[in-house]
């Protein structure tokens, strides 16, 4: 389509009952859908000769823990031929089972598995679901707002066994005092220990 808003009625118009919002904003146009409706809407765009979202650009997710609908999953797309993006989102709950893309766009593969490991969100139908970005037993999904900042175990390489060694965190360090006076006229407790080297020089 030549703009936004003519590619905005288009797929208003072809898919009426599967479009439960658009809007056109920062160039791009933003589609709210079902999750039933992923495949019908997704080959839509891809097929249609007035779309043409011929390349998958992105797959995420975001994560709202106090909502009944936990995760929002987004899809980027790009159309080489009219040089125009769409984002397309549908809300699911925690347990829930989406559709997977690779069938319709192979680039999904690495996509739906990068959101199956930071999130835990499973696809049906993908070829290969397991972990892509983090360690072999790595246990909880690093990018859910109730995931620790920490983790829960650390990697690292230890002296003693002269090997990388796997182990819960530790969280151990001792209480600081700090002052906050410019350095280039020293700390309290460096100027407290001249005063006391030269008292005793005296």
């Amino acid at each position: 389509m030549k703009t936004l808003i003519n590619l905005e009625k288009k797929i208003n118009s072809e898919l009426t009952t599967k479009i439960n919002n658009s809007e056109i904003k920062h160039n791009q146009l933003y589609v709210e859908i079902d999750k039933e409706d992923l495949i019908d809407v997704i080959l839509f765009l891809k097929t249609n000769l007035d779309t043409k979202f011929r390349q998958l650009i992105d797959i995420t997710a975001v994560d709202y823990p106090e909502e009944s609908k936990r995760f929002k999953l987004v899809y980027l797309f790009l159309s080489h031929e009219f040089n125009q993006r769409i984002i397309v989102t549908y809300y699911i709950n925690e347990n829930e089972v989406v559709n997977s893309l690779t069938s319709i766009f192979p680039a999904a593969n690495w996509m739906e598995r990068e959101v199956f490991d930071m999130y835990g969100i499973n696809f049906k139908d993908h070829p290969d679901l397991r972990r892509i970005l983090t360690d072999y037993g790595f246990e909880g999904h690093p990018l859910r707002k109730d995931f620790p900042l920490t983790g829960h175990s650390e990697v690292r390489y230890s002296e003693d066994k002269k090997k990388v060694i796997n182990e819960p965190v530790k969280l151990e360090q001792n209480y600081r005092n700090f002052d906050y006076q410019s350095p280039w006229e020293g700390t309290k407790y460096i100027k407290d220990q001249t005063d006391i080297k030269d008292d005793k020089k005296n």
